[in-house]
């Protein structure tokens, strides 16, 4: 049983990086300029789905990285070296609040699942003890 709970938690935890990774790619290109006859740089979602069927749960795992919309925001900024002839760029189109919301979850997540290996591990030990007196 606490062996299921350190791998649980450690997939838990796989996800939520992953999940934070795409974060900060997301929170590091929101200034990202590009022409405004390309596409914009396009935000990352994590896609989480459960491991294991019926009541035999193994976990959580990354089921895939699905890509934002790249049509992004036109700006007007005729002085930018890549200005189209109109004076326009394209910035991405990522809500840095809605981004900012989405970090702590992870970290949180992360931080919870840590807690639980931790947790567990103790539990482990103390068990191990326990037999030896």
């Amino acid at each position: 049983m606490t062996f299921d709970a350190i791998g649980i938690a450690s997939t838990g935890m796989t996800v939520h990086r992953k999940w934070l990774d795409a974060i900060s790619d997301n929170i590091a290109n929101v200034n990202t300029v590009t022409s405004a006859d390309e596409d914009a740089f396009a935000a990352k979602y994590v896609m989480a789905q459960a491991m294991g069927t019926g009541t035999e749960n193994k976990g959580v795992q990354v089921s895939g990285i699905v890509e934002g919309n790249a049509e992004g925001r036109i700006v007007y900024e005729p002085d930018h070296p890549l200005a189209n002839a109109d004076g326009y760029v394209k910035y991405p189109d990522i809500d840095m609040s809605s981004q900012m919301t989405q970090l702590i979850m992870a970290q949180r997540g992360y931080q919870a699942n840590a807690a639980v290996i931790e947790r567990a591990r103790a539990s482990y030990e103390q068990a191990i003890t326990i037999g030896q007196n």
